[in-house]
Formats: structure tokens, C-alpha cells, sequence
């Protein structure tokens, strides 16, 4: 009787072609949003870097007509005019974070501007108040009077995000800037297409807190690139490893 074969038969090289067709999707998935994140890391770092150059500048006069608002996103300007007090608007919720004071949640108060020039009404956003302090009458001192030169950071106003809540114009609440509706919801006019954010010169009365642009933007595109691409090759060494087997 001749003994069985216990030798084992080498591994070789043998995909499922199904699975492999599978996982080349699945690759070419991986792979196009990892080069999709470089792409958005890129985007990033250059808007990053126009931004520290526009808000590192020296302040300028806001022109009377402003052509290209992109073009002043997150410059300093200066303007000359008086606030119209009584048509002030709150954009909230909002928080205060140190170390412009002790965290605190309210809102920021919104004041129309008008130019001395006559050239239109810009909306300033003059800073955060809180909860308590929303009523004018318990701020009296910060409602500067008369003809003053304010300097502050020129914004693109943001519309309301997806997950927004709608704006509440009866209550005077805003959520997000909504120029048109909040023009109607003061009886003026209209606003300038741009929106400033006053600078950190503190108010008579400390409030409402200025400075509150915020320059801090998030850049993890680079960790998802790697993470999609890990992912990637991840499943490509599992595929490979897999498909070696025996006769």
C-alpha cells in the first residue's frame, strides 16, 4: 500500500474575479477621495494664507462703492459716520471666550452705520452682549453718539447653513445675515453689500465687546487624505494576502 501525500501544495496567486472586481471599485473610491482631500488641502492653505496677508494689513477707507466684495473680504477699513441706534439687530446665539472676557453665551449687537458720504448704510456688527444685557437702556454708555471714525474687519456676510434655524425677524433675532430682510425689518433702504466686524477698541461701558473676528480656520485635510488613502491600501495588501491559496 503506498503512503498518502502529506506535502502541501505551494500557495499561489489566485483572485476571485468577482472580489477583485470589487475591490478595484472600492480602491479607485478610496483613492479618488484621498486625491479629492490634497485638492481641498491646497484650496485651504492658500485661503489661509490670504487671509493672514488681508488681516495683517494696515487699515484703509472703505470705498463709498464697493464692486467687488470678495476683493475685501477680511480687510481692515475705516469709516466715517454715525450708528443708528435705535435700528440695532441681534445676531445670536453667540459666545464669549477669553481673553476677551469670562465665556459667557449671549448674542452680537448689529448696528446700521451711516456714511458720512452719503454713500449707503453699512451694517457693523459691533460685538457680543449678553443674555442680561440685550435691552439698550443697560448699556446706555456703549451707544456712541454723534459723527465717529470706526475701524474694523470687512466681511462677505455668510447666509443661513443647512442646519440653521430661520431667522425670526418679528423677534428681532437672527440666526444668520439675511441683508434684504433685515434692511425691511429696520425700515432703511438697503445695506451695503459688505458687513463690518468693529475692532477690539473697547466701548465706553465695556460693552458690547468688540474684536470678535474669527481668523482660526481648521485644516485637517491632510489627516483625511491619509486616513482615504490608508484605507486604500489597506484593502489592497488584505486583497492580495487573501487571494494567495492553495491548489
Amino acid at each position: 500500500m503506498t503512503a498518502p501525500d502529506t506535502t502541501l501544495a505551494p500557495r499561489r496567486f489566485r483572485p476571485n474575479p468577482v472580489a477583485a472586481l470589487f475591490v478595484l471599485v472600492g480602491v479607485a473610491i478610496l483613492a479618488v477621495l484621498g486625491t479629492w482631500q490634497v485638492q481641498r488641502l491646497q484650496w485651504k492653505s492658500d485661503l489661509i494664507r490670504k487671509i493672514e496677508s488681508r488681516t495683517d494689513a494696515p487699515p484703509v477707507p472703505l470705498p463709498a462703492v464697493v464692486e467687488d466684495p470678495e476683493s475685501w473680504d477680511y480687510r481692515p477699513v475705516l469709516v466715517t459716520g454715525r450708528f443708528l441706534h435705535d435700528k440695532e439687530l441681534y445676531l445670536g446665539p453667540r459666545t464669549l471666550t477669553p481673553p476677551r472676557g469670562p465665556k459667557q453665551a449671549g448674542f452680537h449687537v448689529l448696528t446700521p452705520f451711516a456714511r458720512d458720504d452719503g454713500s449707503g448704510i453699512l451694517l457693523v456688527d459691533r460685538g457680543f452682549v449678553p443674555n442680561d444685557r440685550r435691552d439698550p437702556g443697560t448699556r446706555a454708555e456703549g451707544q456712541v453718539q454723534g459723527t465717529v471714525t470706526i475701524q474694523g474687519i470687512a466681511r462677505v456676510p455668510q447666509g443661513r447653513a443647512w442646519m440653521q434655524p430661520e431667522n425670526r425677524p418679528a423677534e428681532n433675532f437672527w440666526f444668520a445675515y439675511d441683508l434684504p430682510a433685515m434692511a425691511a425689518a429696520t425700515g432703511l433702504p438697503g445695506f451695503d453689500p459688505l458687513v463690518m466686524q468693529a475692532g477690539p477698541a473697547e466701548n465706553p461701558g465695556g460693552l458690547p465687546v468688540g474684536g470678535q473676528t474669527l481668523v482660526q480656520i481648521k485644516n485637517d485635510h491632510l489627516s483625511y487624505a491619509i486616513t482615504w488613502y490608508g484605507l486604500a491600501l489597506t484593502l489592497a495588501i488584505f486583497f492580495i494576502v487573501a487571494s494567495y491559496r492553495r491548489a
